[in-house]
């Protein structure tokens, strides 16, 4: 996606964002239809353990924040290790600003998560932002924006695996009755705004070449 791109979806998110959080605070046709989502998926999590166990999988291990920030981590070992110590650090201070990002949404609405009389998981903290759905966005949004220039051949299938890994980590933190859609959305929508801030401006690529050479 080249930069422009990006970054007026990045300023399109933090509208919706915005007025996302806004509605959350108290705008009933919202809060209802979180609800009745949240029956739904919680009804089939109670009737198919199976799907629910391997949820539970997916959402603690495969798609957890943990890993996720792992595969930064590594990305920016790996191009510190080459001498590319911009998109490191920037790699790396998204990856903390999203924390810090998630924790200060969280405190700020205070919206408390779904509560089951039969519940198939757990979650600590408040509900909104999800950040399971941040953390993906974020960490996704910044390896894919590290790929080779042209893209290779394999780059379709880092795209695939990157919104599989997105939409997945949502569905499963909604499925599990731990967050409301609207609280997942917002992870989505906050992780883009986050991307287009932090690949913002030109990066000088190690081995780069002047524009016309």
């Amino acid at each position: 996606m080249r930069n422009d791109h990006l970054r007026w979806a990045g300023i399109g998110c933090a509208v919706l964002g915005t007025v996302l959080t806004v509605l959350v605070v108290g705008w009933r046709p919202l809060l209802s239809y979180d609800e009745q989502v949240a029956r739904d998926l919680h009804a089939h999590a109670v009737a198919h353990r199976g799907v629910t166990h391997a949820m539970r999988v997916l959402t603690d291990w495969v798609w957890d924040p943990w890993t996720m920030r792992a595969l930064a981590a590594l990305a920016c070992v790996l191009l510190w290790r080459r001498g590319d110590r911009e998109r490191a650090l920037r790699v790396a201070v998204a990856t903390v600003v999203a924390t810090v990002v998630q924790q200060g949404v969280k405190a700020l609405v205070g919206r408390e998560r779904p509560v089951w009389s039969d519940p198939v998981d757990s979650a600590h903290y408040a509900a909104y932002p999800s950040g399971h759905a941040l953390t993906a966005t974020v960490v996704c949004g910044l390896l894919l924006w590290l790929l080779p220039r042209p893209a290779p051949a394999w780059a379709p299938v880092a795209w695939a695996v990157a919104a599989v890994s997105v939409l997945g980590v949502g569905f499963t933190r909604i499925y599990l009755g731990v967050h409301w859609l609207s609280d997942v959305v917002a992870g989505w929508l906050l992780g883009v705004t986050l991307v287009a801030l932090a690949t913002s401006g030109s990066v000088r690529r190690r081995g780069s070449c002047p524009a016309g050479r």
